[in-house]
């Protein structure tokens, strides 16, 4: 039996129309809004770092899956947008380390 090309670009098709598109920045956004979550707990060194961690894994991610599996964390070029995501991200993650008093110390 000879596939037709339809059925050659199916799981390509449904990997792009599926939610499955969206998964790498669902898990993005949902280690971000936990940071926020924690934040708003007063807790803001944590949170600080787990949206640095958020773009940390932006940045891995944006290296390992294609440019149509990378859905809404694709901004620019994938080597431009893993360089953004992790230098921000070891920044936030920074600051938020090294911060030390202050009226949110704990």
């Amino acid at each position: 039996m000879q596939r037709s090309d339809a059925e050659a670009l199916m799981p390509e098709q449904r990997w792009r129309s599926g939610p499955a598109k969206h998964l790498p920045f669902a898990l993005v956004l949902g280690i971000g809004v936990l940071g926020l979550v924690r934040i708003f707990q007063y807790h803001w060194r944590q949170g600080a770092v787990l949206l640095g961690v958020s773009l940390l894994v932006a940045a891995v991610l944006r290296i390992l899956v294609t440019d149509e599996q990378a859905g809404l964390i694709k901004i620019r070029g994938r080597g431009m947008d893993a360089f953004l995501y992790s230098t921000l991200g070891i920044v936030v993650i920074a600051v938020a380390l090294t911060i030390t008093g202050g009226p949110l110390s704990r």
